[in-house]
């Protein structure tokens, strides 16, 4: 695997990286028990601690500034493009009718495949890897532009009520579509008024699309 070598990685585990690139429609089709998406957890737990770790010892910056930087560059958008930068669809292990849907390049399914890859790496050598790997891939685009990557809709939101100690609420309506290719619909609900409604293939950017919708809603007040 072209994308092992590139990061010098030797392994006598290679099922943990077939692992992290399997998708649920693959394991169905080939009677697999374990997709990416345990992997995807800790590799998001992981990213999470690598980015705080160095945002903290690399910067003065307060708290809320910290967050708010580290949501930018761990967003699913961002997520994406450093899956982009690696040639992740050329690994994604996909069923037959996700691939004639477009499932290989799909946004949600390569971010989430980030998380996992980095989860993999952690399991497999280490704490170290996993960060020299995002050291080369996340951190430029921090050094090159710290607040300006992709737009946080939800702290942007979180930041707006913060003024008036309102209560900021995202509620999962409703799911649809075979499991391997889900539609999510989430509303932002700020002290029990439904602000925005959003509609995507994972939680998370539904909870983005909410977010967007409700600041549009408060920019034209």
């Amino acid at each position: 695997m072209k994308l092992l070598e590139r990061f010098n990685i030797k392994t006598s585990n290679m099922h943990i990286y077939d692992t992290a690139f399997s998708h649920s429609s693959y394991c169905n089709e080939h009677n697999l028990k374990e997709d990416y998406q345990r992997l995807e957890f800790l590799g998001d737990k992981v990213l999470d601690l690598i980015m705080s770790d160095y945002l903290y010892n690399t910067t003065n910056y307060e708290e809320g500034k910290m967050t708010k930087i580290r949501s930018m560059y761990v967003c699913e958008n961002a997520l994406y493009e450093y899956a982009l930068i690696l040639d992740f669809p050329d690994y994604v292990k996909i069923g037959k009718g996700e691939e004639a849907s477009g499932g290989r390049f799909r946004k949600a399914t390569l971010a989430d495949m980030f998380e996992a890859f980095l989860g993999a790496v952690y399991l497999d050598q280490g704490y170290l890897k996993a960060r020299e790997i995002v050291y080369e891939i996340v951190i430029p685009f921090i050094k090159e532009k710290p607040e300006t990557f992709f737009i946080d809709y939800k702290s942007r939101l979180q930041e707006l009520v913060q003024t008036t100690k309102k209560s900021v609420n995202y509620e999962l309506v409703k799911e649809e579509g075979p499991s391997h290719d889900r539609t999510f619909t989430v509303n932002v609900i700020v002290d029990n008024i439904i602000l925005g409604t959003g509609h995507a293939k994972s939680k998370k950017e539904a909870e983005q699309e909410a977010a967007k919708e409700a600041l549009n809603k408060q920019a034209k007040v």
